[in-house]
């Protein structure tokens, strides 16, 4: 008679979890009570909320990131602002969103000279329009110089008729002096020769140099003037006065009537400032005259 194995189980364990556990419930692990939403969600990838590499830190602050508006402002200051973790922290996790293609950052000029940073967020890096193969910084040389950004070409100022040198002079005295009214107004000298053509138009149309200051220093805007050349070239553009009327230049004056008078060689009258001879007499033509 054989022998009964007792680590042999009695019988086999059914798949279905309800018959394995009396109340049909799991024991251990997670249970989801989801609610569908309708508004104010984000989608985010398991791809990120999985992932093996990256800190709980940096998953949750590529959440965040991923949530908030186009344009929100996601620096380390403002993001230690935002949580308890200090910068140092958010540093570093940024740095890993970055290493591993869920953050962009990069570093352009803007019109006015500024440095800021661009953030670009990725839900799923290298997929979509913006991919980009960013090479590792240690492995990139410069081999030629960065070249200063393209300068915004000024809008066209109104052109004089005739541009005499002492006329363009007096214009750009008028340029070089408005900084002594608002300090806003400091020009390049490459700035005022653009607009000196167009105050020497104004200069032509019969206005003081003093007249086209205060047109263009009257009623300035209270925040900063960023391309002070680009807000006079408006002016001097929109605001040109008309041309002065047409002046007919004045007649010429008649000749004084002078008084009659005899004249000394053959007694013929005549008119003349003063007594003497007439003008036969004085062309020699009286002897002719008295034949005749």
């Amino acid at each position: 008679m054989d022998t009964e194995n007792p680590s042999a189980p009695s019988r086999a364990r059914s798949r279905i979890a309800g018959k394995n556990h009396p109340d049909g419930r799991r024991t251990a692990g997670v249970v989801h009570d989801h609610v569908r939403h309708t508004e104010n969600f984000t989608v985010i990838g398991n791809d990120l909320t999985q992932h093996p590499e990256l800190s709980l830190l940096a998953i949750g602050l590529a959440c965040h990131i991923q949530s908030v508006r186009p344009g929100t402002a996601v620096d380390i200051k403002t993001l230690a602002a935002r949580f308890p973790e200090g910068p140092t922290r958010i540093a570093a996790a940024l740095r890993e969103l970055e290493s591993h293609g869920y953050l962009r950052r990069s570093r352009e000029r803007t019109s006015t000279g500024r440095i800021i940073t661009r953030t670009v967020s990725c839900n799923r890096p290298g997929h979509g329009a913006a991919r980009e193969t960013a090479a590792p910084r240690s492995a990139t040389r410069r081999t030629t110089p960065d070249r200063p950004a393209p300068r915004k070409r000024l809008p066209a100022v109104p052109q004089p008729a005739f541009p005499a040198p002492a006329l363009l002079q007096t214009a750009l005295d008028v340029l070089s002096g408005l900084r002594r009214h608002d300090p806003r107004l400091l020009l390049s000298a490459t700035d005022a020769e653009h607009l000196a053509p167009g105050v020497a138009a104004w200069l032509e149309r019969d206005l003081a140099p003093t007249a086209v200051r205060h047109a263009l220093t009257d009623g300035l805007p209270d925040e900063p003037l960023i391309r002070p050349a680009a807000f006079l070239a408006h002016r001097l553009a929109a605001q040109l006065p008309p041309p002065p009327p047409f002046r007919p230049p004045a007649p010429p004056a008649p000749e004084p009537r002078h008084p009659l008078q005899n004249c000394d060689g053959c007694d013929h009258a005549f008119r003349a400032p003063r007594p003497g001879r007439c003008r036969n007499c004085r062309s020699g033509s009286s002897g002719e005259r008295r034949l005749a």
